[in-house]
């Protein structure tokens, strides 16, 4: 199994213009055609060990199965990745926060840097100031005017 999602992950680096010199050597429809192939590999492999006595490997064929439709939408839909290592790195922040100060101590504390966290993250991802977003925010809440958006600028026009 390791094998097989080693050559899928290859694959897609190849897509991705990720492997031997940053160049697409894939397209889309290549990376599809030859993931076939290791995509029924996958699918024989978990239907092997449906019944194995291991209890985790054959939890973790029926998840195959179970997920199946799910399990490789990366290779056919644009802005899909195979990992959720982006937004597992997305959230560390708030987990290293929630560590060093042991959590909040209330409700409103939670909600406050929720909050504060999606405006930093947000800004971040869309290489705005964060500082510059909030002074905006303060002073339209201080004029009762609306709260400026979290989206992106390109987002927003019509």
């Amino acid at each position: 199994m390791l094998s097989a999602v080693e050559r899928l992950f290859a694959l897609w680096y190849q897509f991705r213009g990720e492997a031997a010199g940053g160049e697409r050597l894939l397209s889309r429809a290549e990376l599809i055609e030859q993931s076939i192939p290791i995509q029924k590999k996958i699918c024989r492999l978990g239907e092997k060990y449906l019944d194995s006595d291991d209890r985790e490997v054959r939890n973790l064929a029926r998840a195959f199965f179970e997920h199946w439709d799910k399990l490789f939408t990366f290779l056919e839909h644009e802005g899909v990745e195979p990992t959720n290592n982006f937004p597992e790195r997305s959230l560390r922040l708030f987990v290293l926060i929630r560590k060093i100060t042991y959590g909040n101590r209330s409700a409103k504390g939670e909600v406050a840097l929720a909050r504060l966290l999606t405006v930093t993250q947000t800004c971040k991802l869309q290489q705005r100031s964060v500082l510059g977003y909030l002074l905006t925010a303060v002073h339209c809440y201080r004029h009762r005017q609306p709260t400026p958006s979290l989206r992106p600028l390109q987002a927003q026009q019509p």
